[in-house]
C-alpha cells in the first residue's frame, strides 16, 4: 500500500511539472482584432503554401451566407507553379506599354499574382446577388487566411484577361460550370512585408434614428 502512495505522488508530481514547464497559450484574437489587423499583401515570400491550410481557407469561404442558400459559386485552388508561371507569361504581352503593365511590371516582378505561390479564383452564377454572395466569400477566405499565419490580396485585373482570347485556355483549365463567370482572384501567400494601415473615413457611418 505505502509502494502504491509513493507511485501515486510521483506522477501526480510528474503532472505538476509537466503543467508549469507547458508554454502559455497565446491569447485568441477576436474576430474584430482580426478585421482591423489584416492587411492586403502585395509581397510574398517564395515558401509554398501548404494544400491544408488552402483548404482550410476555400472551407472557410464556403461557410459565407449567402442568398437562399443556394451556393451558386465555385471555388479553383491552383499552386501549381507551372501554371501560374504559364497564365503570366500569356499575360504579359497583353499590359506592355500600358498603366497597368507601369504598375504590375516592376523590376521584381514574378508573376500577374503579386509574385503570390498560389492563387484561389472564384466563380458565379450570374444572379441579383452574386457579387454580395462572392464579396462575404472573399473577406470569410482573407480572415481565415490571416489567422493561419498567410497573406492575401484580393485582385481583379486578372479577370479581364482571363476572359480574352489570350488567357481563355486557362480560363477553361479552371474547369468552371457552365454559364459562370469569374468574379476575382485572391493572390496567396507567406507575407514578406507589413505594411501600415490606410486611414478609414469614419464619417461615411451615419446612424439614421
Amino acid at each position: 500500500m505505502k509502494e502504491i502512495l509513493i507511485t501515486v505522488i510521483l506522477c501526480a508530481t510528474a503532472l505538476i511539472g509537466l503543467r508549469l514547464a507547458a508554454p502559455k497559450a497565446e491569447p485568441q484574437q477576436s474576430v474584430i482584432e482580426a478585421i482591423h489587423a489584416r492587411r492586403s499583401i502585395r509581397q510574398y515570400k517564395d515558401t509554398p503554401v501548404e494544400d491544408s491550410k488552402l483548404m482550410e481557407v476555400a472551407k472557410a469561404g464556403i461557410a459565407a451566407p449567402n442568398a437562399m442558400n443556394r451556393q451558386a459559386w465555385a471555388v479553383r485552388v491552383v499552386n501549381s507553379r507551372e501554371w501560374i508561371d504559364g497564365c503570366t507569361a500569356a499575360f504579359v504581352p497583353t499590359v506592355q506599354g500600358t498603366p497597368m503593365g507601369e504598375h504590375l511590371l516592376t523590376p521584381d516582378f514574378k508573376n500577374m499574382f503579386r509574385n503570390a505561390p498560389a492563387v484561389i479564383f472564384v466563380a458565379a452564377e450570374p444572379s441579383l446577388f452574386a457579387g454580395v454572395d462572392c464579396g462575404i466569400m472573399a473577406q470569410n477566405m482573407m480572415l481565415a487566411a490571416y489567422e493561419l499565419g498567410l497573406g492575401t490580396c484580393c485582385l481583379g485585373s486578372p479577370v479581364p484577361f482571363m476572359n480574352s482570347d489570350a488567357g481563355k485556355p486557362f480560363l477553361q483549365s479552371l474547369n468552371l460550370p457552365d454559364g459562370y463567370t469569374l468574379q476575382y482572384a485572391i493572390a496567396i501567400g507567406y507575407p514578406d512585408q507589413n505594411p501600415e494601415a490606410k486611414p478609414r473615413d469614419e464619417s461615411k457611418i451615419q446612424f439614421v434614428k
